[in-house]
């Protein structure tokens, strides 16, 4: 381990996937607590933030070695086709791509362009929104803030957040799990989103269109809302009397070494072109969509997702973040008990799709998928083996479905790697197929149509 004495306890070894002793795509994390006191990183889309100090308890992660070297070509091909269908089928013109096999080897990409026209190539250097995995990250901060006795998981909603009295029986746990029965905002605004992309929103303003709805037994039954982790994310501020910015950065990117990560301020910025991967949205014409002039959304307020879906990244930093997340590796305490209680995913939903602690479990994957204008997002981590993947499509008119479906085919096509030499493939499988999910992309597929004349 690098460092010695007393510098051993604020070292931080990042290594890259070339690195087959100490684990691929995620760094070996020899930090603490007071680490965070160093500054931040730029932020993905040029905005600087600024590190907090927090309690100095010990924080360690060792990941699994990972073999330096490209996936072998038949799986390389296999991942290419799909993405390729996911392009197609999304409307998508580019996308970005990490498959992290610790016993066969990697496959880091960008497939396709930044518009339909002559545009740039997709790259790997580009940052990007990674919508409902916030989710996770704001949940990594309850726990953090939890594990130091900030918070109590159990503390009722409305001791943190005004105007929700009827939350009464309500926790920053159920927040976190999903299981606090309230609904989602997201249909009320989505067009708002997409009209007036700079708007900057409060959270609880936002938040209320999702209050506002019916809903369903709390505790005891998941729901996919985003107004239960915007509540969170205030509930932390309000706790701590710093902003969810400066929470994300001090709880999850500075102690995992995630530097083109972050939760950008609410004010739309304008994004270095080479820098940032473009989002995008079709606009619906009589038959389906208009395929042939995406509407550019890159520019886009923060606030729009908050702590539900507002985090950037980089393909490198969701990999590293998505395999030391499945092993909680950001807990300071010895408590598995995070994802240990899922609920199923929807009723009726297959029994190894279940959800809690901001996560899906998808087998034996731990993860998340979703959108946010322009962006469809989706990384899984396998937490005994550290197989990884984790892509981003750059338009959003089909919502979560498509992404989630490729995650799924890449890593059910990755997972049949075989073993470079002098390695032994895990006992691995997942309760899915690449061909199941290859045809519900093939399914769900836009309907490309002219526009109208004139």
């Amino acid at each position: 381990m690098p460092g010695t004495g007393a510098m051993r306890a604020f070292s931080i070894r990042v290594l890259d996937s070339g690195d087959t002793s100490s684990g691929g795509p995620i760094m070996q994390l020899l930090s603490s607590r007071a680490f965070r006191a160093a500054a931040a990183g730029v932020a993905a889309l040029g905005l600087l933030l600024t590190g907090c100090t927090a309690e100095p308890d010990s924080l360690s992660y060792t990941p699994p070695a990972q073999v330096d070297g490209d996936l072998p070509g038949e799986t390389v091909t296999a991942l290419q086709d799909a993405v390729a269908n996911a392009l197609t089928a999304s409307g998508a013109t580019g996308a970005i791509v990490g498959v992290w096999v610790p016993w066969s080897g990697s496959w880091v990409t960008g497939i396709g362009t930044q518009d339909p026209g002559a545009g740039a190539e997709m790259s790997t250097d580009m940052s990007f929104r990674i919508a409902d995995v916030t989710r996770l990250m704001t949940c990594d901060v309850l726990y953090g803030l939890a594990d130091e006795g900030v918070v109590e998981l159990d503390a009722a909603v409305p001791e943190y957040v005004s105007g929700v009295a009827d939350m009464k029986d309500i926790t920053l746990l159920d927040l976190c799990n999903g299981t606090s029965g309230v609904g989602s905002s997201e249909p009320s605004v989505v067009s708002a989103w997409l009209k007036t992309p700079e708007r900057e929103w409060s959270p609880l303003e936002l938040a209320a269109y999702g209050l506002g709805r019916s809903r369903v037994a709390a505790h005891t039954t998941f729901r996919d809302a985003d107004a239960g982790y915007l509540l969170l994310g205030l509930a932390l501020e309000r706790a701590t009397g710093k902003t969810a910015s400066e929470l994300i950065d001090e709880y999850v990117a500075t102690p995992l070494g995630l530097e083109g990560t972050s939760l950008p301020r609410p004010a739309a910025a304008e994004p270095a072109e080479d820098a940032v991967m473009q989002g995008h949205y079709l606009n619906a014409v009589e038959g389906g969509y208009d395929c042939t002039a995406p509407v550019d959304i890159t520019k886009l307020s923060s606030s729009t997702g908050f702590t539900d879906s507002g985090a950037v990244s980089t393909i490198e930093d969701l990999g590293r973040y998505a395999q030391a997340e499945a092993k909680q590796a950001l807990r300071t305490k010895d408590d598995p008990g995070r994802f240990a209680a899922p609920l199923p995913a929807y009723a009726d939903a297959p029994s190894w799709f279940q959800a809690t602690g901001g996560a899906y479990l998808a087998g034996s994957l731990i993860g998340q998928h979703g959108w946010t204008p322009g962006y469809a997002t989706a990384a899984y981590s396998d937490p005994a083996t550290g197989f990884t993947v984790a892509v981003v499509l750059n338009d959003s008119t089909k919502g979560s479905a498509i992404v989630q479906s490729l995650a799924w085919e890449l890593a059910a096509l990755a997972s049949k790697a075989p073993a470079a030499a002098g390695q032994t493939a895990p006992e691995f499988g997942l309760p899915f197929s690449a061909e199941q999910y290859h045809q519900a992309i093939t399914d769900a597929a836009i309907i490309c149509v002219a526009p109208p004349e004139g």
